[in-house]
């Protein structure tokens, strides 16, 4: 069976409580450096896979995403048309690790339109991997909350698989991707050995969902979250870490070979289509 893995990676994920929906943190410039100050955290604990939250460097708000958003094409863009980008390629690269910098508001200078998108620099700080948001997250929830994306975003029409040449594959995708299962089987099915869906979600859909739909993701592909290696942080600041290696996804899959059973006489096979 090929390998998915490469060799033994060790991945940190990044929760920040710099930026906040209610405007805390609307410092840009503050805000990447201390994005900075976490991901050499990260690093010098021996993380080669890091990545950073949705929206990282601004609040999270659709009345703040025109104020934040930065000009990402032609790439690469100067340092004025997005700062964001030069913050990352050069923390990318001072960290000698893979970098998913979360994501920031893009704005598309051709059709005006408004983008969450993730960004993903080499250990050297060159740009090797960008998706937009394909999923924008629009909810009623009565009495508890309200939001819609599509006020000033657009949705990204491609899905997105990256490849780290040093280790493999990876799915990327942004916070409500995670609720629809098909890009995450179609990353699955074409060798990402991990799934990336760097999030924002709320305090209300977020202790009820977000486990749960890691989870489900992670097993209904058989990926290395899915065998008690996901670790969840608590709503507050932190770095947590989880060591991958090629030979747990492979016994898993022989051992339960779902991947040898599914019965597309029966059903599409989502990967075949992309």
């Amino acid at each position: 069976m090929a390998a998915l893995l490469k060799q033994p990676l060790k991945l940190a994920l990044v929760q920040l409580a710099s930026v906040r929906r209610d405007g805390i943190g609307a410092d840009k410039a503050v805000n990447l450096a201390h994005a900075r100050t976490k991901v050499l955290e990260a690093a010098q604990a021996g993380a080669k896979l890091i990545v950073l939250p949705e929206c990282f460097n601004s609040p999270y708000g659709t009345q703040y995403f025109p104020k934040y958003a930065e000009t990402l094409l032609p790439s690469p863009p100067t340092e004025d048309q997005s700062p964001s980008y030069h913050a990352l390629s050069a923390i990318a690269a001072e960290a000698k690790a893979y970098l998913v910098g979360g994501s920031i508001p893009e704005l598309e200078p051709t059709t005006k339109k408004y983008y969450n998108t993730s960004l993903v620099f080499s250990p050297t700080g060159s740009l090797i991997g960008t998706h937009r948001k394909t999923h924008l997250f629009d909810i009623d929830i009565p009495g508890k909350i309200t939001f819609k994306e599509s006020e000033v975003l657009s949705p990204g029409n491609q899905l997105t698989i990256v490849d780290l040449p040093d280790y493999g594959k990876i799915g990327l995708a942004i916070c409500y991707d995670i609720r629809f299962p098909e890009a995450a089987m179609i990353a699955a099915r074409k060798g990402a050995f991990a799934l990336i869906y760097p999030g924002a979600f709320n305090m209300t859909t977020g202790p009820m969902h977000w486990s749960l739909l890691a989870r489900a993701r992670a097993v209904d592909n058989q990926l290395q979250p899915s065998r008690g290696s996901l670790v969840e942080a608590e709503d507050k600041e932190t770095i947590v870490y989880a060591d991958l290696d090629n030979d747990t996804i492979q016994s898993t899959r022989k051992g339960i070979p779902v991947y040898t059973q599914r019965r597309f006489d029966l059903y599409p096979d989502v990967s075949a289509e992309k």
